[in-house]
């Protein structure tokens, strides 16, 4: 796979951004003569490849200061403190700062470039559409995960910090459609015989045959979050979206290379770089894999007496008496995978099991614990053995796939709480000091939101039920 010189399309730094929505923690320092609709000193391929950075290193991070997915789905546990996996979001302000990066340093970067492109010489139209697809799915997948983080987000007020400074809050749904729309348009402009940013794309290296599937994946993931609320638009959304080709090889995931130095995986950073010993797994995971005699630990943990053995789970741990995190998982270079081949399997098993049209869901449920099984380098044969005595259960789909998918994503957190809040499986205790009054299904609001943009944070708040933890998206129905 082609590692890229971060630095040269990182370096440069972002501008005219610390404005939007009046935040002021940004410390960038900016020029008042600089138009932001038209930033001609930074060429589109730059800004696509500074987003791009941003987008998988904080949605990747397992740091306790940004998302804390790897909390929300209890896969890690911590060993120095416990606050953050008893789901305190208050002292380092985790809803704020993942909302500055997505919508700061990702979202307004792509759009940005969007501006940059049309400004830019472009002679050949195709090549011109497929970069503006390329910005456009790079913006919708931020956006997906925006929206699945904290359900009713500012959308088509937002990034327009020169017009609107206070934007108001869409209603989540809305803003599943409207993706919809945009991931169609997005698709019928892209010409496969052509290329797209061949500079700045950090995923795909402007091949679109790649971007194509992972627009149909993206859409396919969309459709199945939609299952219970509207079932009827997300089966006709999903027999769409297998239709016109899904990620099926590991080859094609949404998947940055960290070229490691300044530009490192950041779970190296987390626990490597820090110096720190503060994760190990937590022990309902690995005592899960356990009880199935998972062939995939060994590719996941190191082992502690020949033993694998988790960390008690919202408590405090000793570091040395657990299993480690196996160390391919942290090296400077890794892998953050967002949109996995091994996802999309479990997501086409999925919507098989809800609409057998779209195939067997026994028979893709198989492929998809294979395709998990490969990616982590387990034999053929342990792989069979393995799915013997752990089949799918057409009786209780929900638990086959919803157990399984969680094993097999457990590196891509955001991508395994999906699951978690869709399927119901696995079923997660409540941690012993949490103030919460279960496991979160949604980020709150940032802190700062009510303090530039009250008035429409509030009453987002009020339309979702109420700005807490434990409120359910409008897709989480069961």
């Amino acid at each position: 796979m082609k590692k890229y010189n971060f630095k040269k399309f990182i370096s440069i730094g972002t501008f005219g951004v610390c404005a939007m929505f009046g935040l002021s923690s940004c410390n960038v320092d900016t020029d008042l003569n600089i138009d932001p609709k038209h930033p001609s000193e930074i060429p589109s391929a730059n800004l696509l490849a500074m987003g791009m950075q941003q987008e998988f290193y904080y949605i990747h991070t397992g740091s306790v200061n940004f998302n804390n997915y790897r909390f929300f789905t209890q896969v890690w546990t911590e060993t120095l403190y416990t606050q953050e996996t008893n789901y305190n979001l208050i002292t380092r302000a985790q809803p704020r700062n993942h909302f500055q990066r997505m919508y700061i340093f990702a979202l307004y970067n792509f759009e940005l470039a969007k501006n940059t492109l049309q400004e830019e010489a472009n002679t050949d139209q195709d090549v011109y559409n497929n970069r503006w697809a390329t910005l456009e799915l790079s913006q919708i997948a931020v956006w997906e995960n925006v929206v699945d983080t904290y359900g009713n987000v500012p959308y088509s007020q937002a990034l327009q910090p020169e017009d609107i400074a206070s934007p108001a809050y869409d209603d989540a749904r809305t803003i599943y459609a409207d993706l919809l729309t945009r991931i169609d348009a997005a698709i019928a402009m892209i010409n496969t015989a052509k290329s797209g940013y061949t500079s700045g794309d950090l995923v795909y290296n402007g091949n679109m045959t790649k971007w194509k599937k992972f627009a149909n994946s993206i859409k396919l993931r969309l459709a199945m979050n939609l299952a219970d609320v509207d079932p009827t638009t997300s089966k006709q959304v999903a027999k769409d979206a297998i239709a016109g080709g899904v990620i099926t090889s590991d080859a094609d995931s949404y998947s940055l290379v960290f070229p490691g130095g300044t530009f490192s995986n950041p779970l190296y950073d987390d626990m490597v770089a820090s110096g720190r010993n503060d994760f190990i797994p937590a022990a309902p995971f690995v005592n899960f894999m356990n009880t199935t005699d998972d062939p995939r630990r060994s590719a996941y943990f190191t082992t502690i007496g020949g033993n694998y053995v988790g960390g008690v789970y919202g408590t405090l741990n000793t570091y040395a008496n657990f299993s480690h995190v196996n160390p391919s998982f942290h090296t400077q270079t890794a892998p953050a995978k967002l949109l996995s081949a091994t996802e999309v399997a479990f997501l086409m098993a999925e919507a098989a099991a809800r609409d057998n049209s779209v195939g067997d869901p026994a028979t893709l449920y198989t492929s998809a614990v294979t395709a998990s099984m490969n990616e982590n380098g387990v034999s053929a044969g342990d792989a069979s053995a393995f799915l013997i005595t752990n089949p799918y259960n057409a009786s209780n789909w929900q638990e086959s796939i919803g157990m399984q998918s969680y094993v097999a994503l457990w590196n891509s957190p955001f991508a395994s709480w999906n699951f978690i809040r869709r399927l119901d499986y696995p079923v997660l205790p409540k941690p012993p000091s949490t103030t919460l009054d279960g496991v979160p299904v949604r980020m709150p609001y940032s802190d700062q939101e009510y303090l530039v943009n009250q008035a429409n944070v509030e009453a987002a708040a009020v339309a979702i039920g109420g700005d807490d933890a434990t409120t359910k998206l409008f897709w989480d129905v069961n």
